[in-house]
């Protein structure tokens, strides 16, 4: 991972990602942070390439360690109504509105983003994976995300979200074809491979 937290030369800069954007289930959960631009841990990289164990380890320093961070989401009512690339969208304007410190510049994993606040952004394509302040961001979305998967499935056990997160696996779609959609589905996804009519 290249080790740059202040792209722009802009401070302070806010990195921002999300999760959940694959999920058949669950809200699109995404993450704005802002870092002291000498963070550095030896963890920290894109949170597919992370463990479980060091995602864990890594959300408490990031949280106690940035300058401000903030986790927000959007509803699996809100990905039907826009899309989910909308809401992926929304759910990092929101995290970045709950920021304590205003931004002077923008890093957002990807290539797509609509304009914050008049306040200059750069798209960047897996930067998850290479500026610390997105793969920050990623990590807390992630974290932040997969501890309220695990408490949805409490409450629906039968689809494994504590060990799939909400993703299309086997076992998920099985259960979806034996049970039926529960109100945490997205609607607008392909909930099974041959579609059938699983709402009301």
């Amino acid at each position: 991972m290249t080790l740059i937290s202040n792209h722009s030369g802009l401070f302070p800069e806010a990195g921002t990602d999300e999760a959940g954007r694959g999920c058949l289930a669950g809200p699109v959960v995404a993450a704005a942070v802002i870092l002291p631009p000498d963070f550095r841990h030896p963890f920290l990289n894109d949170s597919k390439q992370v463990s479980k164990k060091h995602r864990d380890i890594l959300r408490p320093i990031i949280e106690n360690n940035a300058i401000s961070w903030q986790v927000a989401l959007c509803s699996p009512e809100e990905i039907d109504k826009l899309n989910i690339l909308n809401a992926s969208i929304l759910a990092m304007h929101r995290a970045l509105e709950g920021l304590k410190e205003t931004p002077k510049h923008i890093l957002v994993d990807g290539n797509r983003f609509k304009p914050y606040k008049n306040i200059p952004y750069s798209t960047m394509v897996k930067g998850d994976s290479r500026f610390v302040s997105i793969a920050a961001a990623s990590i807390l979305a992630k974290t932040h995300r997969d501890a309220l998967m695990e408490k949805l499935h409490i409450e629906h056990p039968a689809y494994g979200w504590d060990k799939n997160a909400g993703y299309p696996t086997e076992k998920h779609r099985e259960a979806i074809a034996a049970f039926g959609s529960t109100p945490h589905h997205r609607k607008t996804f392909t909930l099974l491979k041959s579609q059938i009519t699983l709402f009301p």
